[in-house]
């Protein structure tokens, strides 16, 4: 979540080019307080919106340990059972900050709307949570390229007897929807002329209002969907599908974020992911296969692209 997720801004009319996979953030509230108390909390916390070189990369080599902000959403980014960050995206940030020099990668959970706040107040070094890139969230962050492109889906009732595929369908037919909290899917629907959206903290909620019958689908991910309906005796997996906003497609592209007074870490990090996919992503995708991604969700979009709209 996903979290779509998920989405994973809803205050971005716009609805460019690379809408995130989650809805931008939980609310100017919470941003606008988390913002102040990364202020509060460093002196030498830049002001919003202004970008610089940093030295964090510095000082997590010499720390040897750098902590990334999850949204506990499978399979993008979640803590195993062992107590360690897991998923697609933690598990390309442990390569990549291996070869900077950075031998330990620690997991901070936190809802998928207080990944961007988290970071700037400094909860956590980098989100690696599968971020959608959208203009509203590059103009808060740094983006790395992408490491993935998603399609969407739905949980419907076993054997989706509405014949539900896209967003308009649920429009036509007067059916219920939900979707997860900061999904951009909630974008995707209400560009669709959805207005009654029950937001859910996340995929598992979802997964039980279908099958309870309190809604009649459960937008998401395709990938977090699917892994949502593993093993459900009541609800199913829609075929993916590509979401379109004003006759566009909306593509769901996610990466890593990083505060924007550290260029030179995302430079960085950003040159080693680019390195993951030469030969065709054969080291990328080795990587992540196991989270159930494969050559179809492989994307060469930029972030400069995705940040245009």
């Amino acid at each position: 979540m996903a979290r779509p997720h998920a989405n994973r801004s809803g205050t971005d009319n716009g609805y460019h080019r690379g809408l995130s996979r989650r809805s931008l953030l939980a609310g100017a509230a919470s941003l606008g307080a988390a913002g102040a108390l990364g202020v509060a909390g460093c002196s030498r916390v830049p002001e919003e919106g202004k970008v610089l070189g940093g030295s964090l990369l510095d000082t997590l080599r010499d720390r040897g340990v750098a902590k990334i902000g999850i949204a506990s959403e499978p399979p993008f980014g979640y803590v195993g059972d062992d107590g360690k960050a897991t998923g697609e995206a933690p598990a390309i940030a442990e390569v990549i900050f291996k070869r900077l020099g950075i031998d330990e990668v620690k997991p901070v959970p936190v809802d998928f709307g207080a990944l961007i706040p988290g970071l700037k107040a400094q909860q956590f070094d980098v989100v690696s949570a599968g971020m959608y890139i959208n203009p509203t969230r590059c103009e808060q962050v740094l983006f790395s390229d992408p490491d993935y492109l998603m399609l969407d889906a739905f949980i419907v009732k076993k054997g989706n007897p509405h014949g539900i595929k896209t967003y308009e369908d649920i429009k036509k037919k007067g059916l219920r929807l939900a979707s997860g909290k900061a999904y951009a899917e909630i974008d995707y629907a209400k560009a669709a002329g959805i207005t009654d959206i029950l937001v859910l903290p996340d995929q598992v909620a979802g997964l039980d209002a279908v099958s309870q019958g309190r809604v009649d689908a459960f937008a998401g991910t395709n990938i977090t969907v699917k892994t949502a309906v593993k093993g459900a005796s009541r609800a199913s997996a829609t075929e993916a599908f590509q979401p379109m906003v004003d006759g566009k497609p909306a593509y769901g592209a996610g990466g890593f974020a990083f505060r924007q007074s550290e260029k030179n870490f995302r430079d960085a990090f950003n040159k080693e992911l680019l390195k993951l996919k030469e030969d065709n992503y054969k080291e990328l995708l080795k990587i992540v296969e196991p989270f159930g991604f494969g050559r179809a969700e492989m994307t060469d979009l930029t972030a400069k692209e995705l940040c245009a709209g």
